[in-house]
């Protein structure tokens, strides 16, 4: 039987919404009572993609925190997860097992392990990505 945690964290962009994203979120709600969820901020999506998502940060926010296995939703400005449990203290913190080996997800467990948190890699849905569904021109343009 897998450990149910109390309380459970999960992060990303979740632009244009989709399968991928609706099974990653109830797979972790199967693991723990309470599902916290990260929505990535523009800012923060730009900094690290240089790209801004096709979804303003607000309407990406509202379709998250309605989905039926989140219990909380956050717009998130950061990507460290140590600074993340400080603030939010979940008991562990879910991925796509496409993410599994990837040597900053490794640093991220080894950092959370002294917190006794856990990181689990979930099953990632094959064949269908965001990246995949985005225009081939950015139609959003920067507010500035």
């Amino acid at each position: 039987m897998t450990k149910k945690y109390k309380v459970g964290y999960t992060q990303g962009v979740y632009d244009m919404f989709h399968i991928g994203h609706l099974n990653l979120l109830n797979h972790a709600k199967e693991h723990c009572d309470y599902l916290i969820v990260g929505v990535n901020a523009d800012e923060l999506v730009e900094d690290y993609k240089h790209k801004l998502p096709v979804i303003h940060e607000q309407d990406r926010f509202e379709i998250v925190s309605n989905i039926k296995a989140v219990d909380e939703c956050k717009i998130v400005y950061t990507l460290d997860k140590v600074e993340l449990w400080k603030q939010l203290h979940f008991d562990a913190i879910f991925i796509g097992d496409d993410w599994k080996g990837n040597a900053r997800w490794e640093k991220t467990a080894e950092d959370l392990a002294v917190y006794g948190v856990d990181v689990v890699f979930l099953p990632y849905t094959q064949g269908v990505n965001s990246t995949m569904l985005r225009p081939e021109k950015d139609h959003r343009v920067k507010d500035d």
